[in-house]
C-alpha cells in the first residue's frame, strides 16, 4: 500500500530511518562478534571450558555472517510494552540496551500474531510494512504500511498478509514468520516437552509451521536443543533442497536436514524388492520376528559350569547359576550388547563374592584380569554371542529354516517365502541390500545397542512412512519429542496411514495431540474445490480444506490423445505469459515424451532438483510437498492408473497450483 498522504509519507520516513539504524546495528554486531571469537582465543580457563566458548562464539559469529539479505523488520507493536519492531532476528546497539528489533520468537512478540479487536493483549496499535518482492533489505524497498488499531475495536484483514501470502512462487520455499496466523502461532511455541501431530489439507502452511517451530525451540531452549541435537526429516532430497533456505532465513544454521534413509543408511542399496517382500519387511510384525531371530543366538544348553584358574586355584561357577543369571538378564530386556556385558558382570561378581568370603576383597587389578579371562569370555562367546546386524537378517533372509522359526506364528507361509532371498549370499558379506533391507538392519542394530538421540525431530510427510520406518525415527526420538506433520489425504506407498493414533504408536508418543489444519492460505478456492471431490473417494477420515482465497483459476484442456503433448506445450506457453513458476506434473512413464515435446517447442523445462526454474518438468512419484504458481496437470487418469494408491498422488497432484491449475487430458477424470 502506497500513498502521498503527508502523515503516511512522514511515517515511511520515519521506519525507513528507523531501518537504516538497525542496518548499521546489524553490521556491528557481525563485527563485533568476529572480535569476540579472535579475544576468546586466548580465554583463561581450562582447556574443556575454553573449547566450548570458543565454539559458541565462532557459531554465533558464523550465524550472523551467513544471514541471508532482506528486511530487518515485518511489523511493529504499540502499547503497554512500548514501540517493539519485530523481525526475524533480535538487533540492539548494545546488549544492555532496548534492542531496535524484538526476535519473532521472542514471548513479547506473540501479541503480534495473537493480538486480536477482541483481545488486544495490551497492543494499541499493530503494523504491517510492506516491502518490495525480491527486496534485499534497501530502505527504499519500504513501499507502504497498514496499521490496525486494536484498542478501538478495529479488525480488518490485511492487503499487506494477502499480497505476502499470494505472491508468486518461484525458487525455495520462503519463511512465513510475517504471515503466521494465530492457530500456527499455537503450534510454533508448542511446549518442547510435547509431541504434536499436524493433519494438513494441502496449502495450510504445515510444513512452514514445522519448520517454525524448530526454529522457536532453538531459540527457546538453546542448550537443551543443541545438546540433542534437531533433525527435520523430508520424504526425499528435492523437497529438502525446497525448504533448505527457510531456517537460515530466521537466523538458525547447523540443523541437520536429512531423509531417513540416509539416517540408516549404513550399507549401499544394491537390490530392489518386489512390492510382496517390500511390503511385508515394512510391516510392524518384523520387529517381533527380527527379535526372535537376534536372541535365537543366546542359548545356555551344553555350555556346563565355568571354571577361572587364578594361580594354582580354579574358582567355579556351577552351570545352574550361570543359566539363572542368563535367564535374568534376558527377561530385563536390555540392548542385546548391553545384556552380554551384563551377564559378563554378573559372573564376575559371582566369582568376587567367593574370593571376598576366602581369602577377603582382591585388589582391582583382579577384578579387571577376571573380567578379560579367557573362559570367561569363552563362555560369553557360547551362550550370548557377539553379532552384527547384517549377520542376522542375513541368515534370516537366506535361510528358510531360521525364517520359519523367528516368523512362527507371526507371518503366514506365503510371507515368508516373499521374504527368503531366491539366490542366498555365501555370507552376510557379499549380501547385496534392498531399501527395505536398510530398515531391517537398523531395527536389529537398535536390538543391540540403541542410537544417539535427537533433543527434538521434526518428521514432514509422515503418512507415507510405513510402521517399521516409524519405529527407526522412535529410536532417535527416545528421550525427545516429535513434531509430526501429514496429510492422510496425500499417502501414497503402500503402507501409507490410514489414522493418526497407529502411526504415533509406531513413532513412540501415541499420546501425541492431533491438530487439525484446514484453512488454506496458499493454494486457491477454486483449486481446493476441485480436489475436495476428489478427497470424498480417498477412504481417509480427514476434514475438507478450505481456502482462504477467493481468487484462482481451474481450467480443462480435452484433446485427442495424441495430441496431449501438443497441448501441453500450448498450456506451458500460456502460463509464461504471466508471472510465476510453472510445473508441468504428469504420471511417471510420460515424462520422458513430455520433454521430448517441450523440447522441441524450445522451451527449457528442469527438473524437480532445481526450485528456482521458471518451467519445471515433475515425475507425479516427486511433487509431493512443491509448489508452483501455475500447475499442468497431465492426464490424472494415468497418474491414477499408474499404482496403488494412484488417486491419492493425484490428489497430490492437484493440489501444487496456488494461482492457476490447468488439466489436460484425453481421457475422462477418474472422480
Amino acid at each position: 500500500m502506497t500513498s502521498t498522504e503527508p502523515a503516511l509519507q512522514s511515517a515511511l520516513d520515519r521506519e525507513r530511518a528507523h531501518h537504516d539504524r538497525c542496518r548499521d546495528a546489524l553490521a556491528a554486531m557481525v563485527e563485533g562478534a568476529g572480535d569476540q571469537v579472535v579475544a576468546g582465543e586466548d580465554v583463561s580457563a581450562s582447556g574443556a571450558d575454553a573449547e566450548v566458548l570458543g565454539y559458541r562464539l565462532r557459531s554465533r559469529a558464523k550465524a550472523l555472517r551467513e544471514l541471508p539479505e532482506g528486511p530487518l523488520f515485518f511489523g511493529a507493536l504499540r502499547g503497554e510494552q512500548g514501540a517493539l519492531h519485530i523481525g526475524r532476528l533480535r538487533i540492539s546497539e548494545h546488549p544492555a540496551e532496548p534492542p531496535l528489533v524484538v526476535d519473532w520468537r521472542a514471548p513479547v512478540s506473540r501479541a503480534f500474531y495473537q493480538a486480536s479487536a477482541r483481545d488486544p493483549q495490551g497492543v494499541a496499535v499493530r503494523r504491517r510494512f510492506g516491502w518490495a518482492p525480491g527486496s534485499r533489505g534497501d530502505s527504499a524497498d519500504l513501499t507502504g504500511l497498514e496499521d490496525e488499531h486494536l484498542e478501538a475495536g478495529e479488525s480488518r484483514s490485511s492487503e499487506i498478509v494477502a499480497r505476502e501470502i499470494e505472491r508468486p512462487r518461484v525458487g525455495p520455499m520462503r519463511d512465513i514468520a510475517a504471515t503466521i496466523q494465530p492457530e500456527q502461532d499455537d503450534l510454533v511455541r508448542g511446549d518442547l516437552a510435547l509431541s504434536v501431530c499436524v493433519q494438513g489439507a494441502p496449502g495450510t502452511g504445515k510444513t512452514a509451521v514445522g519448520l517454525h517451530r524448530a526454529a522457536y525451540l532453538l531459540y527457546t531452549h538453546p542448550q537443551r536443543i543443541r545438546r540433542g541435537g534437531l533433525l527435520i526429516l523430508g520424504p526425499n532430497r528435492t523437497f529438502l533442497s525446497y525448504i533448505a533456505e527457510v531456517l537460515p532465513a530466521l537466523g538458525e544454521t547447523g540443523v541437520r536436514q536429512s531423509t531417513l534413509a540416509e539416517e540408516i543408511a549404513h550399507w549401499p542399496v544394491r537390490a530392489v524388492d518386489d512390492d510382496s517382500a517390500a511390503v511385508v519387511k515394512h510391516d510392524a510384525r518384523m520387529a517381533r520376528v527380527l527379535r526372535r531371530a537376534l536372541y535365537a543366538r543366546v542359548r545356555t544348553e551344553g555350555a556346563g559350569p565355568l571354571a577361572v584358574p587364578d594361580g594354582s586355584y580354579r574358582w567355579r561357577v556351577p552351570e545352574a547359576e550361570l543359566e539363572r543369571i542368563v535367564s535374568d538378564v534376558r527377561q530385563e530386556e536390555p540392548p542385546y550388547g548391553v545384556g552380554r556385558e551384563r551377564v559378563r558382570a554378573r559372573i564376575v561378581r559371582s566369582l568376587l563374592e567367593q574370593v571376598e568370603r576366602r581369602t577377603g576383597p582382591p585388589p582391582s587389578a583382579w577384578v579387571r584380569r577376571v573380567e578379560r579371562a579367557r573362559p570367561v569370555s569363552a563362555y560369553l562367546d557360547a551362550v550370548w554371542p557377539r553379532v552384527r546386524p547384517e549377520e542376522v537378517v542375513a541368515s534370516l533372509l537366506g535361510d528358510a529354516a531360521a525364517l520359519a522359526a523367528a516368523a512362527d506364528g507371526v507371518l503366514d507361509p506365503g510371507e515368508q517365502r516373499a521374504l527368503l532371498w531366491a539366490r542366498p549370499p555365501r555370507s552376510w558379506k557379499s549380501a547385496l541390500w534392498s531399501a527395505a533391507d536398510l530398515v531391517l538392519l537398523d531395527e536389529v542394530a537398535g536390538l543391540i545397542e540403541h542410537p544417539e538421540g535427537y533433543g527434538h525431530v521434526v518428521v514432514d510427510e509422515a503418512q507415507d512412512l510405513s510402521p517399521m520406518e516409524c519405529r527407526a525415527i522412535a529410536r532417535r526420538a527416545r528421550f525427545g519429542s516429535l513434531t509430526v506433520l501429514g496429510d492422510l489425504a496425500q499417502g501414497t506407498t503402500p503402507w501409507a496411514a490410514r489414522a493418526w493414533p497407529e502411526t504415533l504408536a509406531h513413532l513412540g508418543k501415541p499420546d501425541a495431540a492431533v491438530v487439525a489444519l484446514t484453512t488454506g492460505f496458499r493454494v486457491p478456492r477454486a483449486v481446493v474445490g476441485l480436489a475436495n471431490r476428489l478427497l470424498r473417494r480417498l477412504g481417509v477420515d480427514v476434514p475438507e480444506a478450505r481456502s482462504m482465497r477467493g481468487d484462482g483459476e481451474v481450467r480443462e484442456r480435452e484433446t485427442a490423445p495424441g495430441a496431449v503433448p501438443a497441448a501441453v506445450v500450448d498450456a506451458v506457453r500460456d502460463a509464461l505469459g504471466r508471472e510465476g513458476s510453472v510445473g508441468v506434473v504428469a504420471a511417471d512413464a510420460d515424462v520422458a515424451r513430455l520433454r521430448a515435446a517441450l523440447d522441441a517447442a524450445g522451451i527449457a523445462a528442469a527438473g524437480p532438483e532445481e526450485p528456482a526454474a521458471r518451467v519445471s518438468l515433475v515425475p507425479a512419484s516427486l511433487v509431493k510437498g512443491l509448489e508452483y504458481d501455475h500447475v499442468v496437470a497431465v492426464e490424472p487418469a494415468a497418474v491414477a492408473e499408474a499404482e496403488e494408491r494412484g488417486l491419492h498422488r493425484l490428489y497430490v497432484v492437484l493440489t501444487r497450483a496456488v494461482t492457476r491449475l490447468d488439466v489436460v487430458r484425453a481421457r475422462p477424470l477418474p472422480f
